[in-house]
């Protein structure tokens, strides 16, 4: 049976959707992290709502799991304006993004997720509509087609990415504001697991938070997933109370280590090492060999193992570094 990534930062069911949204905040005060972001937003956000305008548009790109889809509804929220969610994978035509346009009123917010699969047509009907707030459609079919100019309200338009690189230019330039979000401190993501805690109803003590925080990859949504399952190893195997002991046995049960390394990021690294002595090896040979395919490899492990210092980019291929070895306990041989 295949085994589940309990620190996977991708698609989750419909039941993990639900706790994802029970968790969110709602103001940019109860936002955890992203202090630098937080800051401007306030600013920007003040600005437009003193001079009764729509917020300009805003792209937040970085690793998944780091609160970009939540900062969209809390920059909604903080504007007071709806907000309509779609993804760059389910606009097939241009027509379903006109359907999504056409359900908008002044100043709300629309939120794209993975905007870099926007297909061409589509993003090119989104110019006209970001800058000057219409579209122009085509009616109609061979001779008798012809063009509809399609007035917009003013919107703010969000656009969420893990991959900035796949953006055009042309649709980049088009954002005037542009946020980066980091990967969480180990204290920062404590306060998350506490707050969650707290509206789960669970006792935890700081030893506990802190040691969820520190293996959760410095991300949120996996800090509390992590949450959740040793939540539920110490109400079966101890009083409830989640304590650093708790914590610890938990994970080590899930096989996440100290550093946040699951099975696949254990599993990659060991085959970079092993079987290539270390690289440079080619990401599409890693991806074969942990059986993933190259873009999920792309997004979802290497930019922490990148951010850790495990793994280094060459023109090459991907090399493993002294700290990897020394992290498995293996002998490094400087070239």
């Amino acid at each position: 049976m295949e085994k589940k990534r309990i620190v996977s930062s991708s698609t989750v069911d419909h039941q993990e959707n639900v706790l994802e949204k029970s968790l969110r905040p709602k103001r940019l005060s109860q936002y955890i992290g992203q202090e630098s972001v937080k800051e401007q937003l306030a600013i920007y956000i003040e600005a437009a709502q003193i001079r009764e305008e729509a917020l300009d548009h805003v792209l937040l790109f970085g690793p998944p799991g780091l609160g970009k889809t939540t900062m969209a509804f809390v920059i909604a929220n903080e504007l007071g304006v709806n907000l309509r969610q779609t993804s760059g994978a389910a606009i097939e035509k241009p027509g379903d993004l006109v359907a999504v346009l056409n359900e908008l009123e002044a100043g709300d917010v629309l939120f794209i997720d993975e905007i870099h699969r926007l297909p061409r047509v589509a993003e090119e009907l989104l110019y006209s509509a970001m800058e000057d707030f219409y579209v122009d459609i085509m009616v109609g079919q061979g001779e008798s087609a012809h063009p509809v100019h399609f007035p917009l309200p003013p919107f703010t338009l969000i656009g969420a990415t893990t991959r900035s690189g796949m953006l055009s230019e042309p649709l980049r330039a088009r954002f005037g504001i542009i946020n980066h979000m980091e990967y969480y401190t180990d204290e920062e993501l404590k306060e998350v697991v506490k707050r969650s805690a707290e509206i789960f109803d669970v006792e935890i003590e700081e030893s506990g938070a802190f040691e969820i925080a520190r293996r959760s990859r410095g991300t949120p949504r996996i800090a509390n997933r992590l949450l959740k399952r040793v939540r539920d190893f110490a109400q079966i195997k101890s009083d409830g109370v989640i304590r650093q002991k708790q914590a610890d046995e938990a994970l080590t049960m899930l096989q996440v280590d100290c550093m946040g390394l699951d099975y696949v990021d254990q599993k990659l690294l060991k085959t970079l090492i092993k079987m290539y002595q270390g690289g440079p090896v080619g990401i599409g040979t890693l991806a074969v060999n942990i059986s993933e395919d190259t873009e999920t490899v792309e997004d979802m492990y290497e930019p922490y193992l990148i951010q850790v210092g495990f793994i280094k980019r060459t023109t090459r291929g991907r090399k493993a570094t002294a700290a990897a070895y020394q992290h498995f306990g293996y002998e490094f041989k400087e070239e």
